[in-house]
C-alpha cells in the first residue's frame, strides 16, 4: 500500500519470475480486487494468536523441517491473495483453516524459505499490524509488498528490494479530472490511498493542494470508495494497473506529463527482526532471482489473480 508470494519449497523459473529494479513502465506495492477480500482479512485477524515461545528462533535456525511464518494480508493481489485450493503455487495460511495463499509475494516466500531450509506458511494479518507481529514473534518475516522506510527501519530491518513499483492515480470515467496531466491538476480534489502505505503518504507529501481523504485498510476498499463516488481519485500501484482495469472497466488511469507525476517510488523488501541471524541468506535468496525470472513470476501471478 501499500505501502504491495511450486512444490513445497522449490519453484522452477517456469512458474514465473519477479520484476526486479528494471524499467519504470514495467511492473513494480499493491493490487485491488474483489471487496470481499476486506472481509476475509478481518476474519483472519480473529484467528491470529501469538506464536509459541521460541517459534521464531526455531524458524531462523534454518534446519530441515522447520517452519517459516510469513506475514502478509492475503488480500492484495497480485502480490498476495487467499485461495481455497492447494496448487503448486500456494502455501498454507496457518491461521485460516483450509485456506492457502498465492501471489507474487508467495513465490518470493518460497525462495526465501528454501534458502533457510524451511517450509513456508502464511500468517494472514492486517498490513498495519505486520511490524508489531514480527517484533512479537508471531511471524518470522514479512513478505507483503512492504517498503523499506526510515520509520520502519527504527524497529525492523529489510533485505534488498525484490520488486519496485511506481505510483499512479485512478479516476472514474466521466470524472472532471479525467484529462489531468499533473498532480497540480488535482488541487481541491478529494484523494484517497490505502492505510499505512506509501500510497497514502504521498497524497499529503506530493499533493498538498488536494483534500486528503481518511485512508481505508485495503485496496479493494479504496477502489470501492472511488466507484461509489465518495472520493474523486485514488492512488494505486502502477504494476497492477491492467489487473485493476480488468476488474472495473470504468477506471481511468491518469497519464502524467513527464516529471508531473509522483516522484516517490515503491520498492518492496523482505522485513525481518533486527539481529536476524539469517539476514544474509534472505538477501542472497532475493538477489539470486534474475530479472527474467522476476518478470515471469509477476506475469504468472497477474494471470492467476482472482477477478
Amino acid at each position: 500500500m501499500n505501502d504491495q508470494n511450486t512444490s513445497p519449497v522449490r519453484q522452477s523459473s517456469t512458474n514465473g519470475g519477479l520484476p526486479k529494479r528494471t524499467a519504470p513502465g514495467f511492473l513494480t506495492r499493491r493490487g485491488f480486487l474483489a471487496a470481499g477480500a476486506l472481509t476475509a482479512a478481518v476474519t483472519a485477524l480473529a484467528g491470529c494468536g501469538t506464536a509459541p515461545d521460541g517459534a521464531q528462533a526455531e524458524a531462523t535456525e534454518g534446519g530441515s523441517g522447520t517452519t517459516l511464518r510469513v506475514g502478509m494480508e492475503a488480500a492484495y493481489a497480485p502480490y498476495n491473495w487467499q485461495a481455497t485450493e492447494e496448487t503448486e503455487f500456494t502455501i498454507p495460511i496457518e491461521n485460516v483453516s483450509g485456506a492457502y495463499a498465492d501471489g507474487y509475494d508467495v513465490q518470493i516466500a518460497k525462495r526465501v524459505a528454501e534458502a533457510l531450509g524451511a517450509e513456508p506458511v502464511a500468517v494472514k494479518l492486517s498490513f498495519d499490524g505486520l511490524v508489531d507481529a514480527l517484533n512479537n514473534g508471531q511471524i518470522d518475516v514479512i513478505i507483503a509488498g512492504m517498503s523499506d522506510t526510515p520509520e520502519r527501519r527504527q524497529s525492523i530491518d529489510f533485505s534488498d528490494p525484490y520488486i519496485e513499483d511506481s505510483i499512479g492515480i485512478f479516476v472514474m470515467k466521466g470524472s472532471p479530472y479525467e484529462s489531468a496531466t499533473s498532480l497540480a491538476d488535482f488541487a481541491g480534489a478529494t484523494v484517497m490511498g490505502q492505510k499505512a502505505t506509501l500510497y497514502d503518504d504521498v497524497i499529503g507529501e506530493e499533493m498538498p493542494d488536494s483534500v486528503h481523504a481518511n485512508p481505508v485498510d485495503t485496496m479493494p476498499a479504496v477502489l470501492a470508495q472511488l466507484a461509489q463516488g465518495a472520493v474523486d481519485a485514488v492512488t494505486y500501484p502502477k504494476m497492477n494497473e491492467e489487473g485493476y482495469m480488468r476488474s472495473n472497466e470504468n477506471l481511468v488511469p491518469i497519464q502524467f506529463a513527464e516529471g508531473k507525476g509522483f516522484a516517490t517510488t515503491n520498492p518492496a523488501s523482505v522485513g525481518y527482526a533486527k539481529g536476524y541471524e539469517k539476514a544474509d541468506a534472505v538477501n542472497d535468496a532475493v538477489n539470486a532471482i534474475s530479472d527474467t525470472e522476476r518478470q515471469e513470476i509477476w506475469t504468472a501471478a497477474c494471470d492467476r489473480q482472482p477477478a
